[in-house]
């Protein structure tokens, strides 16, 4: 039998209606808005939109990245249709909605995922997370692809008991959140709320646990207080969630990236990088290139060819092309740099693809499990991306311009546009990204193709504008990228999905 709610212990199935609308109160305790219910619902519904939702019957048989199948876990029949326990939820429902208030609306809102993925609150706070932490783009791509699988994992084994069970969301008390046109049981914002704060709480210790539980919580209670889902829903939900984030928690366990560096070197400046002058860091991530992957078989798949060494001609019309992209920079160009320039202090360049992702997601508006899936591609996509960068970067240990150009003698006092990264610069890790994004969405969304190869392109070449990467670097990892993302497309072409329909 599942736990009924995995954030707390109770002896009842239904929490105390007070304590559920104290819960909600937080977000708007202070308001003195005397608002009626009915102006609640309003305002919210206008503030959310009308979204015309596709139903996904057979997106409990689409294949999960880490769960072995869909049905790997069990969960239990909800209540009978007509049973006391039902008609006690509906009762709850129907004390809730005469209570609400427009923090309550507020609350809803926050959590529904209206339009937009239901996993968009927690891959913010994924961003959120990375920004917060010193630079590695790769760390950050492999965190990303963790939350994105978890999200999907627990959207197919949810959507595999809607259908097993094929209950009707509640339909007796006014709604202020769509409900679906899925059946409700488990709920998939329950479920993926749960998922994603556990494997996020591992992924980055340093933000409370608990804290990430209680969020995961409120998500939940958000679609009962939305009047969308009775209470059994959410428990199943985050009972189903929480054993997914606790199978793919022990894959990231299990891939390498705790693994230690050495602290070999093949040499040092100026054949080899280094810091910039004045400037002591060891190099970000020297082992990333060894962990565990998800479509390529190792990180060295499609390793490139090495690129011109130090002293060579060609190294050298290398470094007197640096100078000249930067001399001749155009306002266009250095717009776009700042653009994608993915530095400390953001969500690296991952996590910038990741927005742009949700905004053509939530302008396209596909079905719910659809959204979930493009999540999971594309960020699989990048975490492989990244361990094929990073592998490149580690086996050649190529210099930045900053120190290739000044050592070179092209220019002594050159400077870059933007800092140099403390790691290697063959292959651009941003290009190679965004290579295998653009390869992905390409595919799902072929009408718009152009557009997501421009921007790749605009996103690879902007690191040589930034002066934090040779031309050459940009060519390659692109062209890395998009090997890697056609091994994801691959995948999604036996997964069992159906082509992705405009609303």
């Amino acid at each position: 039998m599942l736990p009924r709610t995995p954030g707390r212990a109770r002896a009842d199935r239904l929490r105390p209606v007070a304590l559920v609308l104290a819960v909600a109160l937080v977000v708007g305790a202070c308001s003195s808005d005397d608002k009626t219910s009915s102006d609640a619902t309003s305002d919210t519904t206008a503030a959310a939109g009308t979204v015309a939702a596709k139903a996904e019957p057979t997106a409990g048989d689409w294949k999960p990245w880490v769960l072995t199948s869909p049905d790997q876990f069990d969960v239990p029949a909800p209540p009978a249709a007509g049973s006391a326990e039902e008609k006690a939820e509906d009762t709850e429902l129907k004390a809730l909605v005469a209570e609400r208030t427009p923090e309550v609306a507020d609350f809803v809102h926050k959590w529904g995922g209206e339009g937009e993925p239901v996993s968009a609150p927690w891959m913010a706070t994924a961003l959120e997370l990375v920004s917060a932490r010193e630079k590695d783009p790769a760390a950050a791509s492999r965190a990303y692809g963790y939350v994105a699988v978890a999200a999907y994992d627990a959207m197919v084994a949810t959507w595999h008991y809607k259908y097993e069970y094929n209950r009707k969301a509640p339909d007796s008390v006014e709604t202020i959140a769509e409900a679906g046109p899925d059946p409700s049981y488990p709920n998939e914002h329950a479920a993926i709320a749960q998922a994603t704060s556990q494997v996020i709480a591992y992924l980055f210790p340093e933000r409370p646990a608990l804290r990430l539980q209680e969020d995961a919580d409120q998500a939940a209670d958000s679609r009962v207080l939305a009047g969308a889902a009775r209470r059994s829903d959410v428990d199943a939900g985050q009972a189903l969630g929480k054993q997914v984030a606790e199978a793919v928690i022990a894959h990231a366990k299990a891939d390498g990236s705790d693994k230690p560096w050495d602290g070999k070197r093949p040499g040092g400046r100026p054949r080899y990088w280094e810091p910039p002058t004045g400037k002591v860091a060891n190099p970000v991530s020297p082992t990333a290139g060894t962990w565990k992957t998800w479509v390529l078989k190792s990180g060295d798949q499609f390793r490139p060819p090495a690129p011109p060494v130090f002293g060579t001609p060609e190294f050298t019309a290398a470094a007197q092309e640096m100078v000249k992209i930067q001399k001749n920079l155009t306002e266009d160009q250095r717009k776009a740099a700042i653009y994608w320039a993915g530095g400390q202090g953001t969500p690296l360049p991952a996590g910038i693809w990741n927005e742009v992702t949700i905004a053509y997601l939530r302008d396209l508006k596909p079905s719910e499990p659809q959204m979930e899936r493009v999540m999971a591609l594309a960020n699989v996509a990048m975490a492989d991306a990244g361990i094929a960068a990073w592998d490149a970067k580690y086996a050649y240990w190529d210099p930045r311009p900053e120190n290739g150009v000044q050592d070179s003698g092209v220019d002594p006092t050159w400077k870059p546009l933007f800092d140099t990264p403390f790691f290697p610069s063959y292959i651009s890790g941003h290009a190679t990204y965004s290579g295998a994004i653009a390869e992905v969405l390409s595919y799902i969304f072929p009408v718009d193709e152009k557009d997501f190869r421009d921007k790749a392109l605009e996103a690879a070449n902007s690191r040589s504008w930034g002066g934090i990467h040779w031309p050459l670097d940009s060519t390659v990892g692109l062209d890395v990228g998009a090997k890697v993302g056609k091994l994801v497309v691959e995948h999604a072409k036996a997964d069992g999905a159906p082509k992705v329909s405009r609303t």
